[in-house]
């Protein structure tokens, strides 16, 4: 936060390869700054910031209308088909450092395809990687972002029967964060109300942590 009257919140972007981290980084900006496409194996090799444009009135605070701008850091997917976990955990560990050492980060979206299932009795990579790089405190600046919800529907589900048929590997992580999730649809709605409904929830997870961040020295 610069002022009163403007905020800035920095988001960081986890998830195994093909998640839809980079496209759900797109949709955070407004913007294609990230590559995203589908390919056969990992397509981010290393961190990279964006910065949304300025979203004039987009909450209120204070009585006061407030210019929001989102920064999202999007790192390389874990497993890797390039780069060892080591080489991945360096590099996402310097950029954080870099990007929000001193600022800090407001929260961190592990992406999941809500078309596929997450199973198994220990925490996917994706999870382990978060654990060791946000700490003891990852539980209070994580967030879940569902990506390709659409296929919830397609498939006959509505979003609460789709979690109440979740693995418990699945379940046990929203315990873990607080049942802290959302849903990104592309299917239906424009890539704006897409951007404002992901926003919307998020602000509301930051407003819950009193805007708290954790910072990285």
């Amino acid at each position: 936060m610069t002022d009163s009257n403007k905020m800035i919140i920095n988001l960081a972007l986890f998830g195994m390869t093909q998640s839809g981290k980079s496209s759900a980084g797109n949709i955070l900006l407004g913007s294609t700054d990230f590559h995203s496409s589908f390919a056969p194996c990992s397509v981010t090799r290393e961190c990279s910031l964006g910065r949304s444009c300025h979203l004039h009135g987009f909450m209120r605070r204070g009585g006061q209308e407030v210019t929001l701008q989102v920064r999202v850091l999007d790192t390389p997917g874990y497993p890797h088909s390039k780069l060892s976990k080591a080489r991945v955990k360096q590099e996402v560990k310097e950029a954080l450092e870099h990007h929000f050492g001193q600022e800090g980060l407001h929260l961190a979206l592990l992406v999941q395809r809500a078309d596929v299932p997450l199973c198994g009795q220990e925490a996917s990579p994706s999870v382990q990687m978060i654990q060791e790089l946000l700490g003891h405190a990852w539980k209070n600046y994580t967030a879940i972002l569902f990506t390709h919800a659409e296929k919830i529907e397609e498939a006959g589900f509505n979003e609460a029967e789709y979690l109440h048929e979740a693995s418990d590997t699945l379940l046990t992580l929203l315990n873990s964060v607080q049942h802290r999730y959302i849903f990104q649809h592309k299917k239906g709605t424009s890539l704006n109300e897409q951007r404002i409904k992901v926003l919307e929830k998020i602000m509301e997870f930051i407003r819950e942590n009193s805007y708290q961040v954790l910072t990285f020295k």
